[in-house]
C-alpha cells in the first residue's frame, strides 16, 4: 500500500532535530505476509507500519488527542494518544518540551505473551490489536505495556489501546492524528519499503524510541527527542487530560 499524497507533502522541508544525541534507534526487521498455495511466488511482502515523530513540531494542541477521541469513540478520562508536557532545565533556563505518545507497536510487545486468551496478538503489517470478542479484560496487557499505552474502555470492558487506526490505514488513509497534527508533527508509512518517508528517516539514524533498553524494538520513532525524556512515558504530567462534554438535553 502506498502513502497518501498528504504524507508526503508533510514531509518536505528540513526535519529540525533537537541537540540531544543517543544511540541511533534500530528498526525492526518487516513482517512479511503469510505465503499460501495460491499467492506463493508472486504476494508481495506486508507493509511494516510505523511513525516518526519531530517533536520540534509538536506545539502540544491536543489536536491529534481529539481527532483519536472522535475517529475511534475513546471514552472520557481515557486516552489512545496524548501529548505530555515536560519542563526541562538547561543550565539556567527552563524550557517546555512536547512529548507526544501513543501504542509503540513494538515487534517484541510484552503485552501479547500475557494474554491468557490470545486477544492481544499482532498483524503481518506490525499493528497490535486487540479482538475484542476475545479480550475478557483482565488487564494483564495493560500492566505488561511499559509505556501507559493501555487501559480498559470503562464502557465496553475490554482492553483498549491505539491501532494506527487500522481501519483508516485499509482505506488507504492516513491515522486520524496524522492527518489532524497542525505542526505536521507525526510521520506515518511503510518501513519496509526503502523509499517511503519513514524509512528514509529512520535511516539516517537520528531518531530515539522510548525506554530503549527494553529491547521490545518500538515502530514509533521519534526526531529531536531530549534523552532525558526516552523513559518518561507515565500520564500524570500533561497540563491536559481529555474530558467528555456533558451534554444538555
Amino acid at each position: 500500500m502506498t502513502e497518501s499524497r498528504r504524507n508526503f507533502l508533510r514531509a518536505f522541508g528540513a526535519m529540525t532535530v533537537g541537540a540531544a544525541v543517543a544511540a541511533p534507534a534500530a528498526a525492526a526487521p518487516a513482517v512479511a505476509a503469510p505465503t499460501t498455495a495460491s499467492n506463493a511466488g508472486t504476494a508481495a511482502p506486508s507493509p511494516r507500519w510505523a511513525m516518526v515523530v519531530d517533536v520540534a513540531k509538536c506545539i502540544g494542541c491536543q489536536s491529534c488527542t481529539m481527532s483519536c477521541i472522535h475517529e475511534n469513540a475513546v471514552p472520557e478520562d481515557s486516552f489512545r494518544t496524548i501529548v505530555s508536557t515536560y519542563e526541562v532545565q538547561e543550565g539556567g533556563r527552563t524550557a517546555m518540551v512536547m512529548l507526544p505518545r501513543l501504542c509503540n507497536h513494538c515487534a517484541d510487545a510484552p503485552c501479547i505473551p500475557v494474554c491468557p486468551v490470545g486477544a492481544t496478538y499482532q498483524q503481518a503489517d506490525g499493528i497490535v490489536v486487540v479482538d475484542a470478542d476475545r479480550c475478557v479484560g483482565c488487564a494483564y496487557c495493560v500492566q505488561a505495556c511499559p509505556y501507559d499505552a493501555r487501559f480498559i474502555n470503562h464502557h465496553t470492558g475490554k482492553a483498549d489501546k491505539c491501532t494506527f487506526c487500522a481501519h483508516r490505514v485499509e482505506a488507504g488513509l492516513m491515522p486520524a492524528c496524522v492527518e489532524t497534527c497542525v505542526g505536521g508533527a507525526r510521520i506515518f508509512g511503510d518501513l519496509a519499503d526503502p523509499d517511503s518517508t519513514v524509512s528514509k528517516l529512520v535511516a539516517k539514524g537520528d531518531s530515539k524510541v522510548l525506554k530503549p533498553e527494553l529491547g521490545t524494538r518500538p515502530h514509533v520513532f521519534y526526531l529531536g527527542l531530549d534523552d532525558r525524556l526516552t523513559g518518561k512515558v507515565e500520564g500524570e504530567p500533561t497540563l491536559w487530560r481529555p474530558r467528555a462534554t456533558e451534554s444538555h438535553a
